[in-house]
């Protein structure tokens, strides 16, 4: 039998927010680590709180970090303290003269009474099977008493058993402890870690963190962030949705560290940042990394803390992150296998939502705060310029982290009237290469060397998809096809593009930023002014990020001006050309004349498995836009399908117009070439050439272990060589003799590769 619990005075306190009513115990002054499932006094004084306040929906601890307990957690005891309660009103129907008045029929009652009265509060579970077990025993007495009157006082208080079990059985908590039961030791808590798992806050941060592992998970995946942050991939029972859950950093410190922190974050709040010092993201985060530095420092020596300049250095990252910064979500993009993070409105009830690489649509055990979803509206506003507000509920900028760059968009009432959302995508830390793609059977070999051929010959083209088709991707990746001895600019109202990388890389890139489409009262250029501006600014390549409004009249009027000059490019909505077709001519009023500008459509989409749990990104069409038609390519044969995505394979196959030669647009490009004028073999040979040079580096990088040779730096390197290799042979055979400038490539390729191992 259970011992009479130690009654300690614990500080509670009931904040109401709308129908929200939270239990909140202040431990701090405690000797031991408040929990539900760990220890039987915090669980009888959230008992004798939930009979007192039936409406209370979440509890919290308190002690150095809150420690909170969700409104369905709250419910598993609230049913408890109702029948509790229930039984005390008739503590007298169940006194002993109702039961006798003989010595054994006090010991009954004073069994039965400690039950219900005391461990019911502390142990749910345990008085549960302790009344069974006082059940069979009783009921064993029954069978073997002979005396009547014995037998009428065993069947009453077998009947106020069955009375306290049938309420008790019918509880969502019993239920669920239920096949645990078995051998039930009342030392033994941990049925409780199976119901019981509270979100984690340290002061320091806003965001609520599930710590506990899910007892019924499968680990099917692990492994370790920068930072030393923990990443474990979930299968769970009863549902096709993966559990991404992350220990990060904060989650592993000291109590003497956590002061720290509570102490230095409470200073550094103080400061209000201003618009100005978030011009320049990566300078401000300096400053701040200084200040926090010297002012961690002087708090450690203050309270006579030591620490290590590593241990300064951790804890500095952390009050950055926390402060300035996007506390967890930070953590969470420095994770390259994430690729989009969705946090969903009303704030501070469910948990973040990702996209991974490996595993597609997983649920996290991270819950923001609303507080959070505030302060990170507060940034956006002043990292972009941008309003968000009633009149413009609506905010897409791009988020410069130390670890990787994001896009983000946010969304407010009255548009969301539950509150905010956000959605943050995952831009790769370096560009996307066709090389890459090939590698991740994105596209073919030849379909890399028909876009490499594309890019030269100076085409329009235009890549649409559906939403995370992987269309900028592809687009950044087509911009690293661009010669470097070209101009190229690039027009986004969000910066996605690889422009910085490419700069590094030794690119003539100009970057500009305008208005987005979603956005009134802001100070930037609008999208069409923006690509008009660009035909003032000489031969260039014109790259734009998404073609979404206004602009797509600018656009082709830069595609008929560019036309034969250089590359236009840019990324559309559509799932097919006659798709682009309608949404350009149709949605965004492009004359249908001028939409005969754009040579190429690219489509890119999602292909799902035919369970439906996975999905993979692919080139599902290269189309060329015919001339000869006057109201609807579709009805008038205007499309031309070159490649196009054979399920069955999984590949981008060759159409028999390709084969056959039946491309305008390819002939187009060979008719201003001195060697392939009226020549579709030279066309379709050099074609062929870069699709092997694509599909060589894909088979060198997988066999010797190398992916950087996959990655921009070296793949540029590898076009300027062949094209200077090719410049070569033509100046010495007044031709271009494939299988020569094949020769020599892969001799430069070895040489190369020789040397970069020596080094």
């Amino acid at each position: 039998m259970a011992q009479k619990l130690k009654r300690i005075e614990t500080p509670t306190e009931i904040q109401r927010e709308g129908s929200d009513v939270t239990l909140r115990l202040d431990y701090a002054a405690s000797e031991f680590f408040p929990s539900l499932e760990d220890n039987s006094i915090c669980m009888a004084q959230v008992m004798d709180q939930l009979i007192q306040n039936p409406g209370i929906t979440r509890v919290v601890f308190y002690q150095k970090r809150d420690y909170e307990y969700d409104f369905e957690q709250v419910t598993l005891l609230t049913e408890i303290a109702k029948i509790q309660n229930g039984l005390v009103k008739k503590r007298a129907a169940f006194s002993p003269e109702h039961l006798g008045k003989s010595t054994e029929t006090r010991r009954r009652y004073i069994q039965f009474q400690n039950i219900v009265y005391n461990w019911m509060k502390a142990d749910p579970v345990g008085a549960y099977v302790e009344l069974k077990r006082l059940d069979r025993h009783e009921r064993i007495l029954l069978n073997n008493q002979a005396d009547s009157d014995e037998r009428a006082l065993t069947q009453k208080f077998l009947n106020l058993i069955a009375q306290v079990l049938g309420q008790l059985d019918k509880t969502k908590l019993i239920l669920m402890a239920s096949p645990y039961l078995a051998g039930y030791d009342p030392a033994d808590r941990s049925v409780y870690r199976r119901v019981f798992s509270p979100t984690i806050k340290p002061d320091f941060m806003f965001t609520k963190l599930m710590a506990a592992f899910p007892q019924d998970g499968e680990e099917i995946d692990n492994y370790t962030l920068p930072d030393d942050a923990e990443v474990t991939i979930f299968k769970l029972p009863d549902t096709v949705q993966l559990l991404y859950h992350l220990t990060p950093p904060e989650f592993k410190l000291s109590e003497d560290k956590y002061m720290l922190l509570d102490e230095a974050r409470r200073i550094i709040s103080e400061h209000r940042p201003e618009r100005s010092e978030f011009v320049n993201p990566g300078r401000m985060r300096q400053v701040f990394q200084n200040v926090g530095s010297d002012l961690l420092e002087e708090l450690s020596d203050y309270n006579n803390i030591r620490l290590r300049s590593r241990d300064i250095d951790e804890l500095t990252k952390i009050l950055i992150r926390h402060s300035i910064g996007f506390g967890l979500i930070e953590v969470l993009l420095s994770d390259a296998k994430v690729q989009d993070i969705t946090i969903n409105s009303p704030m501070g009830k469910l948990p973040m939502f990702i996209v991974h690489q490996e595993f597609d649509d997983c649920t996290t055990n991270i819950i923001p705060a609303v507080s959070e979803g505030d302060s990170w509206a507060s940034k956006m506003r002043l990292i972009s310029g941008r309003p968000l507000d009633e009149a413009n509920p609506i905010i897409d900028t791009e988020l410069l982290l130390p670890y990787a760059n994001a896009r983000v968009a946010a969304i407010a009432p009255p548009l969301n009237p539950s509150g905010l959302a956000f959605a943050f995508r995952r831009h790769r830390d370096r560009p996307w290469t066709l090389p890459l793609m090939i590698q991740n059977r994105m596209m073919t070999p030849l379909a890399a060397g028909m876009l490499s051929f594309l890019v030269d010959g100076s085409r329009t083209m235009l890549v649409a998809g559906t939403r995370s088709a992987g269309k900028t991707s592809l687009l950044g990746a087509v911009m690293t096809e661009i010669m470097r001895k070209y101009r190229i600019i690039t027009v986004e109202d969000t910066l996605e593009l690889p422009v910085p990388a490419l700069r590094e890389l030794g690119f003539n890139v100009q970057s500009m930023k305008v208005a987005s489409a979603l956005t009134q009262g802001s100070t930037e250029a609008a999208a069409d002014e923006g690509i008009r501006s660009t035909l003032r600014l000489g031969d260039s390549a014109l790259i734009v990020g998404e073609v979404r409004s206004t602009e797509a009249r600018a656009l082709y009027e830069a595609m008929r001006v560019g036309a034969l000059a250089n590359v236009v490019a840019g990324t559309i909505h559509g799932d097919s050309p006659y798709g682009v077709f309608d949404r350009v001519v149709n949605d965004l009023g492009v004359p249908r004349t001028s939409f005969k500008a754009t040579d190429i459509v690219v489509v890119a989409n999602p292909i799902r498995s035919a369970d439906g749990l996975h999905r993979w990104r692919r080139v599902t069409q290269i189309t060329e836009v015919g001339k000869q038609w006057e109201q609807d390519p579709l009805a008038e044969n205007g499309f031309r399908d070159l490649l196009k995505y054979d399920a069955k394979s999984d590949q981008l196959k060759p159409t028999s117009d390709l084969l056959n030669g039946e491309s305008d647009i390819l002939k187009g490009i060979a008719g201003n070439v001195k060697e392939w004028a009226g020549n579709w073999d030279a066309v379709w040979n050099n074609v062929l050439l870069r699709a092997k040079i694509k599909e060589r580096l894909v088979e060198v990088a997988e066999k010797a272990g190398r992916p950087e040779i996959l990655e921009a730096e070296f793949t540029i390197t590898a076009n300027d060589s062949f094209h200077r290799i090719s410049d070569k042979i033509r100046e010495e055979l007044g031709s271009l003799d494939e299988k020569r400038i094949l020769f020599e490539w892969e001799d430069w390729l070895k040489n190369t590769l020789k040397k970069n191992m020596q080094r």
